[in-house]
């Protein structure tokens, strides 16, 4: 997949208004919450095709992961 690569005119409507006001704000407050709480996996451009969004690579990956989890759990109590 391909990106598009943004005209000087787009990256403009990205950038900072100067009327945005941040006095008082505390750099990176959330950011550990939101690293605990987000789990980013990138998948390759073939895969991608086949799984477009995360419901369709969940509900491949959930019969997998009861199977890996009984399995795992055979193990255990056979030690």
């Amino acid at each position: 997949m391909k990106e598009k690569l943004m005209s000087k005119g787009e990256k403009k409507d990205l950038e900072m208004r100067k009327e945005y006001e941040f006095k008082g704000g505390i750099r990176g407050k959330y950011a550990s919450k939101f690293a605990e709480s987000s789990n980013v996996v990138v998948l390759s451009e073939d895969v991608a095709e086949i799984f477009p969004d995360s419901e369709s690579v969940n509900n491949a990956l959930k019969p997998m992961a009861d199977l890996i989890r009984k399995r795992l759990k055979k193990e255990k109590t056979a030690s």
